[in-house]
């Protein structure tokens, strides 16, 4: 009975409040709302006073103001991002992050508190799990529904995840890249890796202090990956002029690098991804895989959005292999719908009860 009165009042509640899908990842954060679609993207960065938790700028130095500061601030101000390898690393600023994303968007309903549907990673433990639950909760959510992120990305992508047949989703966000069969609307197997595009950043960072003797930062790494990164050979190799720190001199310093050797910077990463699907194909049954060789691999997230990725993966699994139609949003846009059909869903989802 208690459930029951719970289920009603959460239809009568949810007619006055905007419920939300996030995506809660380690390099974007992105919120979705059923029949609007993204309607908050940024950076998962918060600027914050040293040694304090305490919020720059009224709270409003989160996302893209707080993403510029990365490796630009004086002592008096820390840029923190407190998601790390998808799970959070910061209690405290995440939920001022996430309390910042929520208000954002449910500012015309602020007397009743949103339902969330937010994403996790496969291989979440128990513990992470608590603290998603317990930051979403302090930032204002009514009622959290976690959900595995392959299967968000799955519905998001517009794959029959319902069927009876095999679809196989490569999802590669910043901290984590989750490798899943999904049939009958359930993770059949997979494998959470935690090498993705912060990985990729670090190998650039690596490779120019070793063959360059240049630091650069995070957010320049980044750049050249965008501008040159590959994991393919291009048709026209690339070059471009990067700017760092000598480690010789400590004096600013530049140099032309090409697309062929930020691509062999990004070996190492690449081929963990393409070992992970081939590992998660080795526990898929064969009747799954027979459906495979038809359906093929469907990639999502914005590391794949790295020339080649695609191409590099076909070649290694002899499969079908494409890129989602919008791979940034695929899984904020399966977390919508979830909340669309929770009902329908309500199996597949956790929730605070589930561990109680």
């Amino acid at each position: 009975m208690l459930r029951i009165a719970n289920n009603m009042l959460n239809r009568i509640v949810g007619k006055f409040s905007t419920d939300l899908g996030i995506d809660l990842g380690t390099a974007n954060t992105l919120v979705c709302v059923s029949g609007q679609g993204v309607v908050v993207s940024e950076p998962s960065v918060v600027a914050v006073k040293a040694g304090t938790n305490q919020v720059l700028l009224d709270g409003e130095a989160v996302g893209r103001v707080a993403k510029e500061m990365l490796g630009r601030t004086p002592n008096s101000i820390e840029a923190i991002r407190p998601l790390q390898d998808g799970v959070i690393a910061d209690f405290e600023i995440t939920e001022a992050m996430l309390k910042y994303f929520i208000n954002r968007v449910n500012e015309n309903s602020l007397f009743f508190s949103p339902r969330v549907v937010i994403a996790v990673p496969s291989g979440i433990t128990a513990v992470e799990k608590r603290a998603v639950y317990n930051s979403a909760e302090r930032a204002g959510a009514r009622k959290v529904y976690l959900v595995e992120e392959p299967r968000a990305a799955g519905l998001g992508a517009g794959l029959p995840i319902e069927d009876p047949i095999a679809s196989m989703v490569v999802d590669v966000g910043g901290g984590t890249t989750e490798i899943a069969v999904l049939s009958l609307s359930d993770v059949v197997t997979s494998v959470s890796l935690r090498v993705a595009g912060d990985d990729m950043d670090d190998a650039i960072v690596q490779y120019m202090k070793k063959n360059y003797n240049i630091l650069v930062g995070p957010l320049t790494a980044e750049q050249i990956k965008i501008k040159l990164g590959s994991a393919f050979e291009l048709e026209q190799e690339l070059e471009m002029e990067v700017k760092g720190r000598d480690l010789i001199g400590n004096l600013p310093r530049c140099a032309n690098v090409t697309s062929e050797e930020i691509r062999e910077a990004l070996v190492d990463p690449c081929q963990q991804i393409v070992n992970g699907i081939k590992e998660t194909l080795e526990k898929t049954e064969p009747e799954l895989h027979a459906d495979l060789v038809e359906q093929g691999i469907v990639l999502c997230g914005g590391g794949v959005l790295l020339r080649g990725l695609d191409a590099l993966i076909r070649k290694e699994t002899g499969l079908p292999v494409r890129v989602a139609d919008d791979p940034l949003t695929c899984v904020a846009q399966g977390t919508a719908i979830f909340l669309e059909r929770l009902d329908e869903y309500a199996s597949v989802l956790d929730s605070i009860e589930d561990d109680l």
